[in-house]
């Protein structure tokens, strides 16, 4: 999603024991950013994407620290929530989970206290640039922040059935502000977390970054640091999150020391326990105006080994709208496997009457076109059945085919024409950037090709990069071919296992 970065900066602001909302800003390094006078906004970005040397993997990942949420996160459910997860030196953990009833995190309903060990076993040999671990719960706790909280989650625990849960709250009982209620004791031998859906796999993949932060306001050339902490993705599916072990990662949490600034949220969020949960402030709800184009902030992992870039160009006056799907076989986003362009029609949004806050579209996919990147797809794609995908046996590297009359392309799992049910929801971030959130894709790999299939949650979201009225040369691609070899020339170079990576990859394609 490196290269090595001065740690003093690190150590003395841990030593202060103060938070950056605190104090001034910790010792900052120059950095250019390397934007082009006459380069236009999106392919800035798209461009900029690529430059790993600004971003540092930790391995492994250095976990000791406060981690916070930046603001209202949305499960599938849908569950809104913040986070606040403490780890030590001695491998516990202390780690709070604030949920609520609005998509604001103002109207708080209970808050779950979660104490544990983690141990962090070898690297991830299915999800790269992760890391595997293992957990141990000790005792989760819940604290009521309302009667009515109390009574809907103590009536789903006295339901479960086993390990002494049924009649663990008694009927009647009257809420008690305040009281911790202990729901899970790996002592007594008690767990009566089923019936809330809760589990920590989440804890069993871990990515640790850092990157610089450019400090825009006064300092043009200098730049602060921020750390964020990767966890495993949440199932979409409710009956399999229990079991299922992740591929891929939720939004981030980012240190309380090192965090992207300004943040009204962040202060909140670190003072905050399970008897006060946080209050965040409020935000003014944004009108769906889809109109201009909207790019990925940075590389983005899924689930089944997908790491990807996306850029969307949405054309409000026909409610047209094209897709770039640049596709990868590493987490910092420098190995191209292959590109997908789509385009087609979206429906007129509805307010969503699930998912607060959110609006339901539907789109139609009509037209694709496929960019092989990599000779693994060239000869993948080359071996197809004839009339499934493009013209078999003229697939090569960096040359564009149409899909389209092919109906898709069975060995990438497209079909055309196709409809996808969507959910998409407008915020401004505190730099008063417009940002997108498009639904989360299903999990299993499948198509939210019904209704009942609609996301309820959200993808990392994209960064509208020019407004509808915009000007802008023809859309290039980033340079995808790798490093020059010995004549001078650029040249083809996979990674080691891209094989095996590329054709899990493909099993598990879908489209955003």
């Amino acid at each position: 999603m490196g290269q090595s970065w001065c740690f003093v900066g690190l150590l003395l602001a841990y030593a202060s024991g103060k938070k950056l909302w605190d104090v001034p800003v910790s010792q900052t390094q120059p950095q250019s950013t390397g934007k082009l006078h006459w380069e236009p906004q999106c392919q800035y970005q798209l461009r900029h994407l690529q430059d790993s040397a600004r971003i540092s993997a930790l391995l492994p990942p250095q976990l000791e620290g406060h981690w916070i949420s930046t603001g209202c996160e949305v499960r599938p459910g849908p569950e809104f929530l913040t986070r606040s997860y403490q780890f030590y030196s001695n491998r516990l953990f202390k780690a709070y989970q604030f949920y609520y009833w609005d998509p604001s995190c103002r109207n708080p309903s209970h808050s779950l206290v979660i104490k544990g060990k983690l141990r962090l076993r070898q690297a991830s040999w299915i999800t790269r640039g992760a890391t595997e671990a293992d957990y141990h719960l000790h005792k989760v706790g819940i604290v009521f922040h309302s009667q009515r909280a109390m009574q809907e989650i103590s009536a789903r625990i006295n339901q479960t059935s086993g390990g002494g849960c049924g009649g663990f709250f008694p009927p009647g009982r009257s809420w008690a502000p305040g009281v911790l209620y202990e729901v899970l004791s790996a002592k007594e031998g008690r767990d009566c977390t089923t019936a809330l859906g809760f589990a920590m796999h989440e804890l069993s993949l871990v990515r640790v970054e850092k990157h610089h932060e450019p400090l825009l306001q006064t300092q043009p050339s200098s730049s602060r640091t921020v750390e964020e902490l990767y966890l495993g993705d949440i199932h979409t599916k409710w009956s399999e999150r229990l079991h299922y072990r992740p591929t891929g990662y939720q939004c981030p949490l980012q240190s309380a020391v090192h965090h992207v600034q300004p943040c009204p949220a962040c202060g909140i969020i670190y003072r905050s326990d399970e008897h006060h949960p946080p209050i965040l402030p409020a935000k003014a709800e944004l009108p769906m105006q889809l109109s201009g184009r909207w790019v990925s902030a940075h590389c983005e992992v899924r689930p089944a080994v997908l790491f990807l870039t996306r850029y969307f160009i949405f054309h409000g006056t026909n409610r047209t709208w094209e897709g770039y799907y640049y596709h990868y076989s590493d987490p910092l986003c420098k190995q191209p496997t292959f590109t997908i362009y789509a385009s087609g029609h979206y429906t007129k949004g509805v307010p969503s009457s699930i998912v607060r806050g959110g609006t339901e579209l539907a789109f139609k996919v009509t037209c694709a076109r496929v960019t092989a990147m990599d000779q693994v797809t060239v000869t993948m794609l080359n071996s197809s059945e004839p009339g499934t995908c493009g013209e078999t046996g003229f697939w090569n590297a960096g040359l564009e085919q149409d899909i389209t009359l092919t109906n898709g392309c069975l060995a990438l799992g497209i079909k055309l024409p196709h409809t996808e049910y969507e959910l998409f929801k407008m915020e401004q971030d505190m730099k008063d950037r417009s940002l997108l959130f498009i639904g989360e894709r299903p999990t299993d790999g499948s198509s939210p090709d019904r209704p009942e299939k609609r996301p309820t949650s959200y993808q990392t979201p994209l960064i509208q990069c020019a407004g509808p009225t915009g000007v802008y040369s023809k859309h290039i691609s980033p340079s995808y071919l790798g490093k020059e070899d010995n004549n001078g020339s650029e040249a083809l170079k996979p990674l080691p296992l891209a094989f095996l990576l590329s054709l899990m990859a493909m099993q598990f394609l879908r489209w955003d």
